[in-house]
């Protein structure tokens, strides 16, 4: 398959506007410079043309903007095949509540909010256009509930717990 290698600058750029969206439809692998948005328009030709399933896999080490290029071939989506009801689906479904990263999320060597979630985004197209998406989520690393190397810590749950024991609320949990 094809595979796209970037880095994450840590700063925005403009290579990711809605004219930069444009410029990658319609074209074919190869015709332009490497770009998430070449990829999501090979796969979503793909998935028009013959009518097949498509995937993207994007992986990385933490803090290389896993999140971030899963969001942009979301939004590539919506503005090149439209999205049926809502413009801002990218939005919708990449958000994650501070809930969830609390129980999911811990301080590594690397970042100090390391998400430790693996995350599975389905979208649904019909005639083209996004329908909707769901997100499916598993935890990475259980072995972290009972170990962290040295100038790490746990998930964050442990100690939002612990710094709010004396609360009224949380009073009959024991911690």
């Amino acid at each position: 398959g094809i595979i796209l290698v970037s880095i994450n600058p840590y700063k925005p750029l403009p290579i990711y506007e809605e004219e930069v969206i444009y410029a990658y439809s319609g074209h074919e692998m190869g015709d332009m410079d490497p770009h998430i948005f070449a990829l999501a328009e090979e796969a979503y030709k793909q998935m028009v043309r013959f009518g097949k399933n498509q995937s993207l896999i994007i992986s990385g080490e933490s803090g290389a903007g896993k999140t971030v290029s899963a969001k942009y071939a979301m939004r590539y989506f919506t503005t090149i095949g439209g999205c049926v009801g809502d413009s801002s689906m990218e939005e919708k479904v990449l958000a994650s509540s501070p809930i969830m990263e609390a129980f999911g999320n811990a301080k590594t060597t690397r970042n100090d909010n390391s998400s430790r979630f693996g995350k599975y985004i389905e979208i649904g197209f019909s005639q083209a256009h996004v329908t909707g998406a769901t997100v499916k989520t598993y935890l990475l690393e259980k072995s972290r509930v009972t170990f962290q190397a040295k100038a790490e810590r746990n998930y964050h749950i442990f100690y939002q717990l612990c710094a709010s024991a004396t609360l009224p609320e949380l009073q009959g949990l024991g911690l």
